[in-house]
């Protein structure tokens, strides 16, 4: 006897499609601002503990409090451009590159 197995999967783009609307919707766009916000807060708190530095550290290389990079690791604030370039260059010796995709 040939058992049937069925696959109730959701890719995870068709759920995103789901739960907060196709691209181009307003829901949609405000969950991948918010999402970019997140992955930007990761990518310091990275970059961060990969050179052995501790927010106060980090702060004080760049000029900010520790509490503001807390916020940022944590999506908590809004990062200018100004400021993520300074972190990037001055906290980590780096080069921020920016690409858009359209």
């Amino acid at each position: 006897m040939k058992k049937t197995v069925h696959n109730n999967l959701t890719s995870f783009a068709d759920h995103l499609d789901q739960q907060y609307g196709k691209r181009g919707t307003a829901e949609r766009e405000k969950f991948e601002e918010g999402f970019e916000a997140f992955k930007l807060g990761v990518m310091i708190q990275e970059l961060r503990k990969v050179n052995g530095l501790t927010q106060q550290q980090l702060a004080e290389k760049c000029g900010t409090t520790k509490t503001y990079i807390s916020r940022i690791e944590n999506n908590a604030s809004d990062i200018r451009l100004s400021t993520l370039m300074r972190i990037v260059r001055e906290g980590f010796g780096g080069h921020l590159r920016l690409n858009v995709d359209i």
